[in-house]
């Protein structure tokens, strides 16, 4: 291996060496600089990209939000679009019809609850995923940066329905940069750097971590270099 992304050959690994397990109840920031392999790897654990080497294993029923509006038809509208995904994550259809009220009240549309969804902005697509997603009381789910978005009063919500299905035994992952709310919110925190796993625990002893050691590669970034003086 090269700097843990490239092999002798050349070869570039978006992941290398990754192994860990989420156990029931647990809710799991992953963290990183950018290009770390985060959002690689909640796809890898989403089923979304294959491994070309090792295996991912999944207990239960998975529901992922992993791009804002991912899986809506933009030409339809947000109650249809419920339906359309309740279908994919396999919920019957009377039972997701019955769902939908309470899904488009949590995600707060309003009149454009009838709207087709090409004409939501980016904000109110992600507030129907993730109303549509954590509705479906999967036994994992998997988020990317999901609680950044929306305005004050939705992340709140947000927050407080994650919490709910922790309670209920359930597992979550999700890739944020909100360092101060993952070590309130989450129980563990892996840290991703190179596609490699360089620390797993509990989060606020990771994500303390994580912050001492990106103030000090700031700091060294910004260090103005030796001053070469030439005589005459």
């Amino acid at each position: 291996m090269r700097d843990g992304r490239h092999s002798q050959s050349g070869k570039f690994w978006a992941l290398r060496d990754v192994d860990f397990r989420v156990e029931a109840g647990e809710s799991v920031a992953v963290i990183g600089p950018n290009g770390a392999g985060k959002s690689t790897m909640l796809q890898v654990l989403a089923g979304i990209l294959e491994p070309s080497v090792g295996k991912v294993e999944v207990r239960g029923k998975i529901a992922t939000l992993l791009q804002l509006g991912a899986g809506f038809d933009p030409e339809l509208n947000a109650r249809e679009n419920t339906l359309l995904v309740g279908e994919f994550l396999g919920v019957p259809h009377k039972e997701m019809v019955r769902r939908v009220p309470a899904i488009l009240e949590f995600a707060g549309l309003g009149e454009f609850a009838d709207a087709e969804v090409r004409t939501y902005s980016s904000g109110m697509r992600a507030r129907l995923g993730f109303s549509v997603a954590t509705s479906v009381e999967p036994d994992v789910l998997l988020l990317d940066e999901v609680l950044s978005t929306g305005d004050a009063a939705f992340i709140e919500k947000s927050r407080g329905r994650i919490t709910e299905l922790m309670k209920r035994a359930r597992a979550i992952v999700f890739v944020t940069h909100d360092l101060d709310s993952a070590a309130t919110f989450c129980s563990r925190a892996i840290e991703l750097e190179g596609g490699r796993i360089v620390a797993d625990g509990p989060a606020k002893r990771v994500i303390a971590a994580y912050k001492k050691k990106m103030l000090k590669r700031s700091a060294t970034a910004s260090r103005p270099g030796p001053v070469v003086r030439r005589g005459n």
